[in-house]
């Protein structure tokens, strides 16, 4: 027995199982050629590249001064709660009470724990694919099991309420979703949501969580629509959301999520034993955040369209690429099965993965395998980069693929 076999055998089955997150493995690669004095363009992460506002970054600095240094309510500041309430009935039109909602370390965790006071063994949850890195693993480990349902570009990638009619089972627990769509870009409309609704009023027992993490990166398309803001689906509904995305505040870690005064009860039981309360001064950023209206990170989202429109004329320019046209977030998720089977310098493309790895190797591009989200046809590429960074990037791609 070799010395890693002994030590991996001292770990638990459960870690031992777990799948790397493949954006943040693909982010760590690049990292990895930086150092070793390779030009690196990455186009893997979900991270916007503006900084966050002013108005939010002084919120926080006020609260150093103030003295804001103590252990926090495990569910979040109560007028942070507040403010959250706020939002979800301006934007959504979702009434929540404070016992609703629960702050957490980042959307993440807010989703690891709904699977942990939800789930039990064999337990399924349907996952419309293309679905976020996370959802898949953060099910298995809670001992649920992940049900892929199929999409394709040419429907939006989005499920229809035929095919979760179908996949429905008596061991149907949850659906989980992201709208606008990690990595997709895919907005589910009012109409299509209440489509998907009128499929599990037939089955009560099925209970939806509704990631909205991208709401305010939408283009304009597709007005936003949330499940729980239907009346006969507020009582199985948990909305999830944070301000990593929207507000670029990815470090500083705070997501929450409204949803059943029983479920968010249990999620914060759950975190009182695991990490305990959210960062005090994040907290007090993002009631800032939050009470401010949108329109204060409207220049981020027309950003994000101009790019949008960059990087699809590039794309849709080199032969064997097919995109759609994302409603939202920041992220392109181009079809490049024409590639499949095709040998480039000597290697040969068998699948995304293979496809991904030889953007990064031939054309110093990290982009992510869509093996990762649930969809082995297609790669995601994010433009939440400069425009001089995209240009270059795509130029590249189209000289190694030549």
């Amino acid at each position: 027995m070799t010395s890693s076999t002994a030590t991996k055998n001292q770990l638990s089955d459960r870690i031992n199982s777990l799948t790397p997150s493949a954006t943040l493995e693909m982010a760590a690669k690049a990292r990895e050629l930086r150092a070793a004095g390779k030009d690196i363009i990455g186009l893997s992460l979900g991270e916007p590249d503006f900084n966050t506002p002013d108005y939010i970054k002084e919120a926080a600095i006020k609260a150093i001064n103030e003295d804001y240094n103590s252990y926090t309510p495990v569910d979040g500041y109560v007028d942070l709660k507040d403010a959250i309430i706020t939002k979800f009935k301006r934007d959504n039109g979702i009434s929540y009470e404070p016992s609703q909602i629960v702050v957490s370390t980042g959307a993440k965790q807010a989703l690891y724990n709904i699977a942990q006071v939800v789930l039990n063994e064999g337990d399924e949850v349907i996952l419309p694919c293309p679905y976020w890195v996370s959802y898949s693993d953060i099910v298995k480990l809670a001992d649920g099991v992940p049900v892929e349902v199929a999409t394709s570009l040419e429907s939006d990638f989005k499920m229809t309420p035929e095919q979760l009619e179908a996949a429905i089972t008596p061991k149907t627990k949850m659906l989980w979703y992201s709208s606008p769509c990690n990595p997709s870009g895919s907005i589910y409309s009012k109409e299509e949501l209440r489509a998907l609704a009128d499929v599990l009023q037939k089955h009560p027992q099925i209970i939806v969580v509704s990631d909205e993490i991208y709401e305010h990166i939408n283009y304009g398309v597709t007005e936003h629509a949330s499940m729980a803001a239907f009346d006969d689906m507020f009582d199985r509904t948990v909305t999830v959301n944070g301000v990593a995305k929207a507000f670029a505040m990815t470090g500083w870690r705070i997501g929450y999520i409204g949803g059943p005064t029983y479920l968010a009860r249990a999620c914060n039981k759950l975190q009182g034993q695991v990490t305990s309360g959210a960062n005090c001064i994040a907290q007090r950023a993002v009631i800032t955040a939050l009470v401010e209206s949108p329109d204060r990170i409207k220049y981020m989202v027309d950003e994000f369209k101009e790019r949008r429109a960059i990087i699809l004329e590039l794309l849709n320019a080199i032969d064997g690429f097919k995109c759609n046209e994302p409603d939202g977030a920041f992220y392109v998720y181009p079809d490049v099965t024409a590639y499949f089977g095709k040998t480039l310098n000597g290697v040969t493309i068998n699948n995304a993965s293979d496809f991904a790895m030889y953007l990064l190797e031939y054309a110093n591009v990290a982009t992510v395998t869509g093996d990762a989200f649930g969809n082995g046809n297609c790669i995601r590429i994010s433009y939440a980069a400069a425009e001089k960074e995209i240009r270059e990037a795509i130029s590249r791609i189209e000289k190694a693929l030549e």
